[in-house]
């Protein structure tokens, strides 16, 4: 590769403790453990339940593993992007109040909104900041804490998500590794059917609003997963054609964790076994913006250098996309 791209170098992440399964769910609303599971495929997801502790908590434990395994000077950061949906405040954004816990002074920062697309869109992000360079090492976390914005009478929607965080090092190379290749949509069409009603300029904080339950996820779920899974195939699709990325060239793919019966239509359509397709949605449910660095960070230890990858996601919106990414370094266990 002429120039400079950029690769990923490292990962962290950080779960909450607490475990919030089917069972106590189904003592919240009418549901089951045999319908969760059958519907969307999540046994179990962590939930940040500490009083006085928001996104930041979780990006920042995530970020200072990644600094500890990468061997980073907190001097040497230059940027830190922090992708969600569920910023501690309206403002300040929370990737400052991360540089600020963590100590770093030689930093910009700012938030980046995309919903469950926005690690991807950070990603893309990223890699441009670096590419200009200007720019040496950027830190991208994905973290949501979905839960602050769950409705636990709802039981279409209180069983899908969770809490969590993950972050990845990304800086310069001039070796054919790193983010190669990335699509990314948005069709604002998708308002009606996916969307936190309240909360916004368009429609303040108000009794009413906290009354009705306007300050949580809405969702039609049908209309939702029917897009999902045709603009996630579709996209994963183009990238692997363009690159010439056959079944048998694509190690992993790592798909956003919403439904596990949008993962298995998007791994069908690429002809991939469940072998390569990166899966941890049974434990930790939708985590939004932290799905796609979640799984790095499960799966590091089995990545390879070298390795193809095609990130997908599917988000509000609509926003969707695929990245094909060469996989920099070989991972270790702990």
């Amino acid at each position: 590769m002429n120039g400079i791209n950029a690769v990923i170098t490292g990962v962290g992440g950080y779960v909450p403790d607490y475990i919030l399964t089917n069972d106590e769910i189904a003592r919240m609303v009418d549901t089951t453990d045999e319908w969760i599971m059958t519907r969307v495929g999540i046994k179990e997801r962590r939930i940040l339940n500490e009083e006085g502790l928001g996104t930041s908590y979780m990006a920042r434990k995530a970020a200072k593993q990644l600094m500890q395994r990468t061997k980073s000077n907190p001097d040497d950061i230059d940027l830190v992007i922090v992708a969600t949906s569920t910023p501690d405040y309206p403002f300040p954004s929370t990737a400052s109040i991360v540089c600020e816990k963590l100590g770093l002074k030689n930093a910009f920062a700012f938030d980046l909104q995309a919903a469950c697309s926005g690690f991807l869109f950070g990603l893309e992000t990223a890699a441009s900041y670096i590419r200009s360079g200007r720019y040496k090492k950027v830190i991208l976390i994905g973290g949501d804490k979905m839960s602050s914005i769950t409705n636990y009478t709802d039981r279409s929607t209180c069983p899908l998500f969770g809490d969590g965080a993950a972050a990845c090092m990304v800086e310069p190379t001039t070796k054919a590794y790193g983010v190669i290749d990335t699509l990314l949509r948005t069709d604002g069409r998708g308002l009606p059917f996916l969307h936190e009603k309240a909360g916004g300029s368009v429609c303040p904080p108000s009794y009413f609003t906290v009354d009705n339950h306007m300050h949580t996820v809405y969702q039609e779920g049908r209309t939702v997963y029917k897009y999902a899974v045709s603009n996630m195939s579709d996209a994963c699709v183009a990238i692997a054609e363009r690159n010439h990325l056959g079944k048998e060239g694509i190690d992993w793919v790592i798909p956003h964790q919403a439904n596990m019966r949008i993962i298995d239509a998007v791994a069908h359509r690429l002809g991939l076994p469940h072998e390569k397709v990166m899966i941890n949605i049974d434990r930790y449910g939708n985590t939004s913006a932290a799905t796609l660095p979640l799984c790095l960070w499960d799966f590091e230890p089995q990545l390879k250098k070298g390795d193809n990858l095609i990130l997908t996601a599917f988000g509000a919106g609509f926003t969707w996309g695929a990245i094909y990414v060469k996989w920099g370094y070989d991972g270790q266990k702990e």
